[in-house]
């Protein structure tokens, strides 16, 4: 009897060892699968467990596991082909995860008459892309040399706890961090065009780190920064430049205008010549005589009266 009440105690002791009051911190990549381990080698007949999620009261059950008849159950719709109990250790196995299972996970180990709690906070981050580097003129500050590399390290879509860093070699030179989703996260560098150090741009949340490296060479040019003589410079040639277009514009205008007029005196001149102008004849109009007899040949005959 004595030694059945000592390895009820042990056991209570190394429980409570087991399951205290701790948050565990875990964190994953999604698409991967995780593990939340109890931390026992093998459950016995008698205990059940229970593991739920959130932070709601009561807490929502998403699986149970019933030693004793060896049966498993899901309760929660986000969770189903997601989830399954080890039989042995009653370990929540997690595949397939994505960004909305993260949270705080309870597990309740129930070894009649007691239970045990455990806490797990569990950080889900998505999958980063790999940065990348362009050159940016515009970016330049008045400040640098005419001789400077004005690039921009950019990252799309990022998610909670990433940030964006420049490496000069092992140096850490700049960097930036953003809290919210689905923006875009860009930082800029200012180098030397002839610079032969190596250059490097590291994205990176707590589970993954990528990067870039900056081929100075083949991305950046020449960025002169304006100055009073060069933008005079400029003006100058701007206007030598639109003078000449309006010289070369007159000139176009006066020779179309010329031959304009030339072949219209052509024309004209032409016209004169194809004019033919034709001899005047003269005939001479014959006389004609009087059908009626002159008068002396006229004779009168007497009027008789009755």
């Amino acid at each position: 009897m004595l030694q059945k009440i000592i390895d009820v105690i042990l056991l209570f002791l190394c429980l409570n060892s087991v399951f205290g009051d701790e948050v565990k911190s875990v964190s994953v990549k999604e698409g991967h699968s995780v593990t939340l381990h109890t931390d026992l080698t093998e459950l016995q007949s008698q205990d059940d467990i229970e593991w739920m999620f959130g932070v709601q009261s009561p807490d929502e059950i998403i699986a149970t596991f019933y030693r004793k008849d060896n049966i498993t159950s899901l309760n929660k719709e986000r969770f189903r082909n997601h989830v399954e109990i080890d039989d042995q250790t009653g370990s929540l196995i997690i595949t397939n995860i994505t960004t909305q299972h993260t949270g705080l996970y309870k597990l309740e180990i129930t070894r009649k008459p007691s239970s045990h709690i455990r806490h797990f906070n569990l950080t889900v981050y998505a999958g980063l892309s790999v940065p990348v580097i362009s050159r940016v003129s515009s970016q330049c500050s008045s400040s640098s040399s005419s001789s400077c590399c004005c690039v921009l390290c950019s990252v799309m879509n990022v998610s909670h706890d990433v940030s964006v860093s420049w490496y000069k070699g092992k140096s850490l030179l700049s960097s930036i961090s953003v809290s919210d989703l689905n923006i875009r996260l860009s930082l800029p560098l200012e180098v030397e065009y002839q610079d032969t150090n190596t250059y490097r741009c590291v994205v990176n949340n707590p589970i993954t780190n990528l990067t870039q490296h900056l081929h100075i060479n083949q991305l950046c040019q020449k960025c002169e920064v304006p100055t009073a003589v060069h933008f005079i410079h400029k003006v100058v040639i701007s206007c030598a430049v639109v003078g000449c277009v309006m010289i070369l514009t007159a000139v176009l205008i006066f020779w179309i205008r010329r031959k304009h007029t030339n072949t219209q005196q052509q024309t004209v001149q032409t016209r004169e010549e194809e004019i033919a102008y034709a001899e005047p004849t003269f005939f001479k109009r014959q006389t004609h005589k009087p059908k009626c007899a002159l008068e002396d040949d006229v004779v009168y005959a007497g009027v008789m009266r009755r």
